[in-house]
C-alpha cells in the first residue's frame, strides 16, 4: 500500500476518534476539502481543514507524507488484542472478582499505548503516535465533561428530593410494577429520539431506583428495558444518535427516510420488553399518599437542567461547538445557584417535628455527654455543587477512559480498517455485513463503527444504509457496556444493574434485534 493511502487511513482514523464523543467534529473531517496531496485518492474524497489547524505542530510535507505503520501482523498488534481481551473479561466478571472494572481497563489502555509508542519511537515517528493518542484523549475529555455535568445535575435533583417526589406521585396512582416498567420504557424511547441516550438513561434510571427501593428484580429489568429503549429511540431520528447523525450529514439517506425505521425500532424495544414483563411482579408498590416536601431550589434546578440541555443543543447546532462546552456552561448555572442557596440558608428556617425519645433521661444518666434534642430540629437546606461532583461514579468514568483509549489504540494499529475491508469485500453479502456491524457495536463504540463504514463508502442500496444505521444504533443494547446508556446506568444502579445481570437477558434482547431487522425488510422493501 503506498504512502498516500496510509496517510489517508491515518487521517480518517483520527476522524473516527474525534467523532466518538462528538459527531460534528467527525463531520468537519468528512466535509472539508482534501489537501492537494490526497486529491487523486477516490476513497478519501473529503478531509477537514481542521486537521491542519489542530495538528499544526506536526509537519505533513506534501512531498513526503508521514506513513502510518501497519501493526496488524506485528507482535505488538497481537499483544494488544490479548491485553484488551483479558482486561475486558475481567471487567465482565466484576461481580465475581470484586475487582472494579476501571482498574483492568485503564491498565490495558496504558500498556497498549506503551507498546505502540515504543514501536513508533524505534522508527523515529514518536510524534505521530502522540498525536493520535491526544486525539483519543480529547474525545474522552468531551464525553467525560458531558457525563460529569449530567450526573452532577441528577445528584443535585436527588439531593433536593425531586425523584422522591416523582416516585411518590407515581406510586399514588397505584400503578403496578408492570405498568411502571412500561411507562419508564416508553418515556425513555421517545425522549431519546431528541435527547442524548446517556442523559435519557440516567434520568429514567433515577426514577426507577427511587420507585423500586424494595424490589431489586424490578430495578434490574427496568434498567435493562431503559437501555434497550434509549438505544432504539435514537435509531429512527436523524439527530437522535451519533450513527443517524453521521449518516444524515454524509447525505446517503435523506432526512425523511430515517423515520421509516420507527416501526423496526419499536419492535426492537417492545419485543424483549414483552418477554421481560412476564418476570416482573404484578403487585403494586406500597402506596404513598403524602410526599415529603421538596427542598428549596428543587424546581429551579429542574429548570436549570432543562436550560443546560437546550444550551448544549444550541452550541452544537448553531455555534458548531462541542456539546460538552454547552454542558459546562450549564454547570455554571448550577454553581451560581448553589452560591445563592449557601448565602440565603441562614434567613430561611424550615422545621420538622422530632420523635419523642422516652428513654432520653436514662441515656443521659448513662452518658453525661449526651444532649437531649430540642423539640424542633432545623432541616439542613445547605447545598454545595462541588459535593455533587465529588459523589460521581468515578469507577464508571475511568472505565470509559480505558475502553475509549483501548479502542483508539486498536484502530490506530489497523484492525478497524482490516475488519471493514473484510466485511464489505466481494466475499460477504451486505446484509450479513450490516448485521455483523450491529453485533460489533456491542463491543466497539457505534460512532466509530459507523464512521469506518462511511469511510469505505460501500456500493450498497439505500435500504442497506438504513439497515446498518438501525443495527449500529441498537446493537449496543446486546451488552451492558455496548452503549453509553448501559455504562452510565451500571454506575448509577450499582449492584442492581450489572454486566452479568444484563448478559442473562442478552438472548431476549437479540430476539428484538433480529425482529427489527425482519420488520425493516418487510416494510421497507422499496428501498432495496
Amino acid at each position: 500500500m503506498n504512502s498516500e493511502v496510509f496517510l489517508s487511513v491515518f487521517t480518517l482514523l483520527i476522524a473516527v476518534l474525534f467523532t466518538k464523543a462528538h459527531p460534528s467534529i467527525g463531520t468537519l473531517f468528512m466535509n472539508s476539502s482534501l489537501p492537494k496531496l490526497l486529491k487523486p485518492l477516490p476513497c478519501t474524497k473529503y478531509l477537514s481543514v481542521l486537521l491542519v489547524s489542530c495538528f499544526s505542530s506536526v509537519t505533513l510535507a506534501a512531498e513526503e507524507p508521514a506513513k502510518a505503520l501497519d501493526l496488524t501482523q506485528h507482535w505488538v498488534g497481537y499483544s494488544a488484542l490479548v491485553i484488551f481481551a483479558v482486561a475486558y473479561s475481567l471487567a465482565m466478571i466484576e461481580e465475581v472478582t470484586e475487582l472494579k472494572k476501571s482498574k483492568p481497563m485503564v491498565f490495558a489502555a496504558s500498556v497498549i499505548w506503551i507498546l505502540i509508542a515504543a514501536v513508533y519511537a524505534s522508527h523515529g515517528m514518536s510524534e505521530q503516535a502522540g498525536l493520535v493518542f491526544r486525539s483519543a484523549l480529547e474525545g474522552y475529555a468531551e464525553l467525560f465533561l458531558f457525563i460529569m455535568v449530567s450526573m452532577t445535575y441528577l445528584n443535585a435533583m436527588e439531593d433536593r428530593g425531586v425523584f422522591e417526589n416523582l416516585r411518590v406521585w407515581l406510586l399514588s396512582k397505584n400503578f403496578s410494577y408492570r405498568k411502571l416498567f412500561w411507562i419508564t420504557g416508553f418515556q425513555a424511547f421517545f425522549i431519546s429520539s431528541a435527547c442524548n441516550n446517556l442523559t435519557t438513561a440516567l434520568l429514567m434510571g433515577s426514577v426507577i431506583i427511587a420507585m423500586g427501593k424494595n424490589n431489586r428484580q424490578f430495578v434490574t429489568l427496568s434498567c435493562i428495558n431503559v437501555v434497550v429503549a434509549s438505544n432504539a429511540g435514537g435509531s429512527f431520528s436523524p439527530f437522535g444518535d451519533i450513527t443517524t447523525l453521521l449518516v444524515w450529514q454524509k447525505g446517503v439517506v435523506p432526512f425523511g427516510d430515517f423515520f421509516s425505521l420507527l416501526l423496526p425500532a419499536i419492535v426492537n424495544f417492545v419485543l424483549p420488553a414483552a418477554i421481560m414483563n412476564m418476570f416482573i411482579s404484578k403487585e403494586s408498590p406500597e402506596a404513598v399518599m403524602e410526599a415529603q416536601e421538596m427542598k428549596r431550589g428543587g424546581w429551579i434546578i429542574i429548570g436549570l437542567f432543562a436550560l443546560t440541555i437546550v444550551t448544549s443543543a444550541c452550541f452544537e447546532n448553531f455555534l458548531h461547538l462541542p456539546p460538552a462546552a454547552g454542558m459546562m456552561l450549564g454547570l455554571t448555572y448550577l454553581s451560581f445557584f448553589s452560591y445563592y442557596l449557601q448565602k440565603t440558608k441562614s434567613s430561611i428556617h424550615i422545621y420538622a417535628p422530632v420523635k419523642i425519645d422516652y428513654f432520653a433521661p436514662m441515656k443521659y444518666m448513662n452518658n453525661p455527654q449526651a444532649l437531649i434534642k430540642p423539640e424542633k430540629e432545623e432541616i439542613d437546606q445547605s447545598f454545595d455543587v462541588f459535593h455533587k461532583v465529588a459523589n460521581l461514579e468515578w469507577d464508571t468514568l475511568l472505565f470509559f477512559y480505558g475502553v475509549m483509549v483501548c479502542v483508539g489504540g486498536l484502530s490506530f494499529i489497523g484492525y478497524l480498517e482490516l475488519t471493514s475491508h473484510y466485511l464489505y469485500g466481494a466475499e460477504v453479502n451486505p446484509t450479513i455485513a450490516n448485521i455483523a456491524v450491529g453485533i460489533a457495536s456491542a463491543f466497539v463504540d457505534n460512532g466509530t463503527i459507523m464512521l469506518a463504514v462511511l469511510t469505505m463508502m460501500p456500493d450498497i442500496s439505500q435500504g442497506q444504509w438504513l439497515l446498518v444505521t438501525l443495527t449500529a444504533g441498537v446493537g449496543g443494547s446486546l451488552l451492558a457496556v455496548g452503549s453509553a446508556a448501559g455504562v452510565g446506568l451500571m454506575g448509577q444502579a450499582k449492584g442492581a444493574y450489572t454486566f452479568t445481570s444484563h448478559l442473562k437477558w442478552t438472548p431476549v434482547i437479540a430476539l428484538g434485534y433480529f425482529g427489527s431487522i425482519a420488520v425493516h425488510f418487510l416494510i421497507n422493501s422499496r428501498f432495496f
